[in-house]
């Protein structure tokens, strides 16, 4: 009987430990001061950044929460705090309010691709279109991709407004994250 409780208590310890392990090995990104966890989904890793509480809100009032936390894979372009800051005065208020979902629901889903794309794969797309890529997004438009002299990636928008890529390949369980500097906006 001896023998059969350390075996029970090895194999529970063997569990225990892998799990461990598992945790230990699975490579995160800090953004916004908290790790991103590859096996956690968009929502549940946004949640914990401190820079993106008003793209958390946004998708929260624009009803994308389900969206984002389905299987996907998907591809968000995810402005900072920072980023939002710059808009003009008044435009992340009037944007929350409940009238303006739809249009909120557009500038958020212009920032979502349907497909996993890391960033080695959106340089291979600017390199094969020589040097500036089209990328369709979820809310019907159209990004454009293209390389700095340094290889930064910058994502333009309709409107010929910019932002770079600031921290890339931030992995998640229904796709993946690059964060950047600015909002881009969709022609309305």
């Amino acid at each position: 009987m001896k023998t059969r409780n350390q075996l029970v208590q090895f194999v529970l310890v063997g569990l225990l430990c892998s799990g461990i392990a598992f945790a230990q090995s699975e490579k995160t990104v800090n953004v916004g001061g908290a790790p991103m966890y590859p096996s956690k989904n968009i929502v549940q890793n946004a949640l914990n950044s401190k820079d993106h509480t008003t793209l958390v809100a946004a998708v929260k009032a624009a009803g994308l929460v389900d969206v984002l936390q389905s299987a996907g894979p998907f591809t968000v372009f995810a402005p900072t705090n920072a980023a939002f800051d710059m808009l003009p005065a008044g435009t992340v208020d009037n944007l929350l309010k409940p009238e303006n979902k739809s249009k909120l629901q557009g500038v958020l889903t212009y920032h979502v691709v349907a497909g996993k794309f890391n960033a080695k794969d959106v340089v291979k797309l600017i390199k094969d279109n020589g040097g500036k890529a089209t990328i369709p997004t979820l809310a019907g438009g159209k990004l454009y991709a293209s390389l700095d002299d340094a290889g930064g990636v910058w994502i333009w928008d309709e409107n010929g407004g910019k932002a770079k890529v600031t921290i890339a390949d931030v992995a998640q369980k229904n796709g993946v994250i690059h964060v950047v500097d600015h909002v881009l906006l969709p022609k309305m």
